[in-house]
């Protein structure tokens, strides 16, 4: 498992168990243990958004939907690949094959987002 993908199943884990009420709040503590505070990669927007918006749109098991990141493209991209991964979960098993889909073989750089995806929907903690 990638450590963005840890973190977003250590994020839902903190959140379902009641120890952090907010999925951001939750996504700092996850990012800080794995990462260590302030650091480039615990900042790091794209896999935090895709969380995120997965989260705003009451996609993961035990987060309510609500309004969580202004995030646009991650949170579409993320949602994407939730759909594409209903129709082949196989995918989950390749995050590169996976944003090549998401994307429509678009030349863009994979940025760790389907890790997010693909870990939780191993972790059977996707809403289908």
């Amino acid at each position: 498992m990638g450590k963005y993908g840890e973190a977003a199943v250590k994020a839902v884990k903190l959140l379902v168990s009641g120890n952090v009420d907010r999925p951001k709040d939750a996504w700092e503590v996850a990012t800080s243990e794995i990462f260590s505070k302030g650091t480039s990669s615990q900042r790091k927007g794209c896999p935090r958004n895709a969380f995120l918006g997965l989260c705003e749109e009451g996609k993961i098991k035990g987060i309510p939907p609500g309004n969580y990141t202004n995030s646009r493209k991650n949170k579409e991209y993320a949602i994407k690949a939730v759909q594409i991964l209903q129709e082949i979960p196989a995918l989950s098993s390749n995050p590169e094959t996976l944003w090549n889909r998401v994307v429509e073989r678009a030349y863009k750089a994979h940025n760790q987002q389907m890790d997010v995806v693909t870990q939780l929907w191993n972790n059977n903690l996707i809403v289908v």
